[in-house]
């Protein structure tokens, strides 16, 4: 699921500009095909820009999205005719027809974002430090106060996602997808056990660095923000226990067993 945001001067929601979007789990906001309509927008994965009907106010919007430091992809949604006119002078990352199904939308969407993931974990530093926490991305380990934390390869990327994005709340449906990947069938109590290991192991004066979101999910907070009331979690279930369980039997307790579930 992503979060996505639709640029367009066409009114009737996002199934009048491309109909695939209405068949798709995605999160979707639509606002006026402006650049300043960014600056108060919510965060996004993707910005779709209507380029259908005015090729002309579409490249002009286009072009000002990259002038002004959007660092998210940029697809535009055009007709056949579209295809004619449209280059790389234009600043989008991909197009799509209108007529688009829904599975070529998907991929496009999907191929989109973990090409942008992979660009800016190419930015990324060696070394991710907040606080008396610092990780280190080519190590593949993370420091408290100076002592090393036994993390699993999992609990490892786990605890790094949420640190490249401090205090963004993310459900548990989008950390399976983002850690675990697209091709992982597993339930979303498996998020929960690795955030309690986690908990566990940074230890009780700096287990509220992950912060739950009552019926939502999980964020991380940096330390200077830490100023929320601790969340009692919710009790622990029969399946979690088994998950947990089921995790611990497999002995994947150290980083070097990419595998691990």
């Amino acid at each position: 699921m992503a979060d996505l945001l639709l640029l367009t001067a066409t009114a009737g929601g996002s199934a009048t500009v491309l109909p695939a979007l209405g068949l798709l789990n995605h999160h979707i906001r639509i606002l006026p095909m402006e650049p300043s309509a960014l600056i108060e927008a919510p965060d996004a994965d993707v910005v779709l820009l209507d380029a259908r009907r005015d090729l002309a106010k579409a490249r002009t919007t286009s072009r000002m999205l990259r002038a002004t430091g959007l660092t998210v992809p940029l697809i535009l949604i055009v007709t056949e005719g579209g295809l004619l006119v449209v280059n790389a002078d234009w600043g989008a990352n991909d197009l799509m027809l209108d007529t688009a199904p829904p599975a070529e939308v998907e991929a496009r969407i999907r191929l989109a974002r973990e090409t942008d993931a992979t660009a800016a974990s190419e930015d990324q530093p060696e070394e991710i430090a907040t606080g008396e926490l610092v990780i280190d991305s080519s190590g593949y380990t993370v420091r408290l106060h100076g002592r090393p934390l036994d993390l699993t390869y999992k609990e490892f990327e786990l605890l790094k996602y949420l640190v490249q994005h401090p205090g963004r709340v993310f459900t548990r449906a989008q950390l399976l997808q983002e850690v675990w990947g697209y091709d992982y069938y597993g339930g979303t109590r498996t998020v929960d056990v690795h955030v309690r290991r986690l908990r566990a192991k940074l230890g009780t004066e700096y287990d509220q660095l992950i912060s739950t979101v009552r019926n939502v999910g999980y964020r991380f907070d940096p330390p200077k923000d830490r100023h929320n009331p601790p969340v009692t979690e919710e009790p622990a279930t029969a399946d979690e226990t088994f998950e947990l369980a089921d995790a611990e039997s497999a002995g994947t307790t150290a980083l070097e067993h990419p595998t691990e579930i």
